[in-house]
């Protein structure tokens, strides 16, 4: 009999003990239902805020919004080497890239390269963080909204990547050949030095596409520049064309066209 009441004892004492262990104490309980005043409730609608902003892919075909777009479209498909020259806003820049975004994901090209003169403009930023590539994206900024545009931000990255899409500055052209599944862009070429543009015209290879895009009236270096200089020498040589926009081709706002008309009155445009 004691033996047995024993039991019961040890096995009421076990079953307590449990329930303490998995039980929530009064207090816990108590501090669980009041409200935490550290967190606050973000309405739904604005939970996509803290989303990076990303360009919108657009799956229509390039399409000139100017009869000169159109001309300048043109050339850059028949010639090997293609010169726009141009104020800001006619396009220049889109069209070369929307381009080259169309003959990579079609296959015509395998590598797109995208280059500039590393030259500041009238500021000076001093050492830039990071490695060449990051220290360099900050120029070619414009380039990647457009590939992104065309061919969608995840395409690009993995371009990038695998170095279908190349992003470097002139500099870094020394050296290299052009081949023909290449698609070669050189932007802000009024920033080149005469020195600068031969050294890349000489980087041509067999049935390459070449767009070289800059407005000579906006150079930040002094004395004459490249892109100038190879207008002069290039003009009426077969495989090359040279596309000049006008002031009224600007297709970017009427804002803009209002600002260049202050700054570059109709005289000086001449």
């Amino acid at each position: 009999m004691t033996r047995r009441t024993s039991a019961k004892r040890k096995q009421k004492r076990k079953a307590n003990d449990t329930e303490h262990q998995y039980s929530e104490p009064s207090t816990s309980r108590k501090r669980r239902k009041q409200p935490d005043d550290t967190v606050v409730e973000i309405n739904a609608q604005n939970q996509g805020l803290h989303q990076a902003h990303s360009t919108r892919r657009s799956n229509l075909p390039l399409h000139a919004k100017t009869p000169a777009q159109e001309r300048y479209i043109k050339a850059i498909r028949q010639h090997c080497l293609t010169l726009g020259l141009g104020p800001a806003g006619t396009g220049k820049s889109y069209c070369a890239g929307a381009l080259a975004a169309e003959a990579l994901e079609s296959g015509k090209i395998e590598r797109i390269i995208l280059t500039r003169p590393a030259v500041e403009a009238g500021e000076q930023l001093g050492f830039l963080p990071g490695s060449l590539d990051e220290k360099f994206a900050v120029y070619i900024d414009a380039f990647r909204d457009i590939l992104n545009e065309r061919l969608g931000a995840g395409t690009v990255n993995y371009c990038i990547r695998h170095g279908r899409i190349v992003a470097a500055p002139l500099a870094f052209m020394r050296g290299k050949t052009f081949s023909e599944n290449t698609f070669v862009i050189l932007d802000e070429a009024q920033n080149t030095s005469t020195a600068q543009m031969k050294m890349f015209l000489t980087r041509i290879g067999e049935d390459c596409k070449v767009v070289i895009n800059g407005d000579i009236r906006q150079s930040d270096i002094r004395g004459s520049n490249g892109l100038s200089d190879a207008v002069d020498k290039l003009t009426g040589l077969s495989g090359v064309y040279v596309h000049h926009f006008e002031y009224e081709d600007i297709v970017r706002s009427g804002l803009v066209k209002s600002i260049i008309d202050r700054y570059e009155p109709q005289e000086m445009r001449v």
